[in-house]
């Protein structure tokens, strides 16, 4: 899926980017708001991030000509006007969403699934279930089986597996599991991660094509037999 996301700030532009990459988006990025009609036109991304304050210009009067595109993407204003009269302005300008300066990774990320979610067509059926190999997660009922058994797992343990089996074969920081799985945006320092992460692996132990690696230093990885 392709994301445009549009700033003058080029560390925070630089750093979105890899993010979003890293979760496996197509990622289109400008850094120069007269570029910006011409660029979302031609690369036709379903969401544009866009900052509200994009060099001299507000974004809201972006905003409409962007929605009289053919095929306009949703937008996500990024800003850092937290007063409720700023986001009602930029919702009834035509912003699908709004997220205040300084924002959590994790929230960002959580914000562009919704409205992806929301632009898929309504005649396309969304997969409510999760596989990973052997294992099947139902989201609905948050119950995880394997060869037709189900698990044993309390909320967190089932909330961590589902972080993971979302997220199979790319590495995941405590930081990103601790906000993830625990919303919590600070190490408690201590070895709760370790202590779930070893509770899931023994739970997984029958399933030899799923294996949760450390990597040292970096964090941990879900893969399977056939990665």
């Amino acid at each position: 899926m392709k994301i445009l996301i549009a700033d003058d700030e080029l560390p925070l532009l630089s750093f979105l980017q890899r993010g979003l990459e890293s979760e496996g988006y197509d990622v289109i990025s400008e850094s120069d708001v007269h570029n910006l009609i011409v660029t979302i036109s031609s690369e036709l991304p379903v969401v544009a991030v866009l900052d509200r304050m994009f060099g001299d210009v507000d974004s809201l009067v972006l905003i409409q000509s962007i929605k009289r595109l053919p095929s306009p993407p949703m937008v996500l204003l990024l800003t850092a006007m937290d007063d409720v009269s700023d986001r009602v302005d930029g919702l009834r300008q035509g912003a699908d969403d709004y997220l205040c300066k300084p924002f959590d990774f994790e929230e960002l990320l959580a914000r562009i699934q919704a409205m992806t979610r929301r632009a898929v067509p309504s005649n396309q059926h969304i997969e409510e279930t999760l596989q990973c190999g052997p294992l099947i997660l139902y989201r609905d009922e948050r119950i995880v089986r394997h060869a037709g058994v189900e698990l044993s797992l309390t909320r967190l343990e089932y909330d961590l597996l589902e972080f993971f089996v979302e997220n199979r074969g790319k590495v995941l920081s405590r930081e990103r599991i601790l906000q993830r799985v625990w919303q919590s945006e600070k190490d408690p320092m201590t070895n709760i991660v370790d202590v779930y992460i070893s509770r899931v692996r023994h739970k997984l132990a029958f399933a030899d094509a799923l294996i949760i690696e450390t990597l040292r230093g970096n964090g941990y990885r879900l893969t399977t037999a056939s990665r």
